[in-house]
């Protein structure tokens, strides 16, 4: 059975291996990128496998493009559902997007319309996949660039209606909160109020950047610290959702292991004020 997934965690990177395997590392789990590891043997694997033998590790995906109008991928499940055997993950996620078409695979995390048939859509293939894994998974909002003039949805009730449809949970990306509020103009925090309570199990913290275009787009780069508003963003969440499991992303501009500790335990620092407001409340 899997550990239970508590606590802070860290994104598990190639760069970071030894620190994660260091006596007495302050992280209380690792998230590893699926398709990382899908693959037969080699050193990823060889280190995955020290790691999941001191931590609890979520899986986190990029390629089931559960949104997309292809058939669901059955050798990539079949390749999943063999990583999670491997690992024992509490959670199994990806992303609320789709990812390519008529066999194409374009490595990006595209958005969806926000519409009725694709809830009905994308919760059929979400019941498929957590038929063939044997467990919930957790889908994560994407940060987009973009909405569809037939949108009938806002981002919070498309969110809630695919999780009560489908029985999935939701990974809940604060950055990509602050980012979609920034670039499509809606209140963050409202949109967390909106969500519900009992869906939510992650949390991701990620930096962003400003378009270099000159557009005044935010882009979810992962490349640059947690900034101010989305600590104060995630605080408004841990005291909504309580103490929900929560990790720092980083993946480019990689900074020193013991940066991405100090940002750990500021995620620490809030999270516990936070609860501390909560309970009160």
């Amino acid at each position: 059975m899997a550990r239970p997934l508590q606590g802070f965690g860290l994104g598990l990177r190639p760069g970071y291996y030894e620190d994660a395997l260091t006596p007495q590392c302050p992280v209380d789990w690792f998230e590893i990128v699926n398709e990382n590891y899908m693959v037969a043997g080699g050193r990823p694997l060889y280190m995955l496998d020290q790691v999941a033998e001191r931590y609890p590790l979520a899986m986190h995906g990029v390629s089931l493009s559960i949104g997309g109008r292809d058939p669901l991928d059955r050798d990539y499940l079949r390749e999943l559902a063999a990583l999670a055997r491997r690992v024992r993950p509490d959670v199994i996620s990806d992303h609320l997007c789709w990812t390519g078409g008529d066999g194409l695979q374009l490595h990006d995390l595209l958005p969806l319309p926000q519409t009725e048939e694709v809830v009905r859509h994308v919760a059929a293939r979400v019941r498929a996949v957590q038929d063939t894994l044997g467990q919930q998974i957790l889908l994560e909002n994407v940060s987009s660039y973009l909405r569809f003039s037939g949108d009938t949805l806002d981002e919070a009730q498309f969110l809630s209606a695919i999780a009560a449809e489908s029985g999935c949970g939701l990974l809940l990306d604060v950055n990509n909160v602050w980012v979609n509020g920034h670039n499509h103009d809606f209140d963050p925090y409202a949109m967390l109020d909106a969500l519900p309570v009992d869906a939510v199990g992650q949390i991701h913290l990620a930096g962003h950047s400003v378009d270099a275009m000159g557009s005044g787009l935010l882009i979810d780069t992962h490349d640059q610290p947690v900034c101010d508003e989305v600590w104060d963003l995630y605080a408004h969440a841990v005291h909504r959702f309580g103490d929900v499991p929560a990790m720092i992303e980083r993946d480019d501009n990689y900074p020193p292991f013991a940066e991405l500790l100090a940002e750990l335990a500021h995620a620490r620092d809030i999270a516990a004020t936070a609860s501390a407001q909560r309970e009160a409340a």
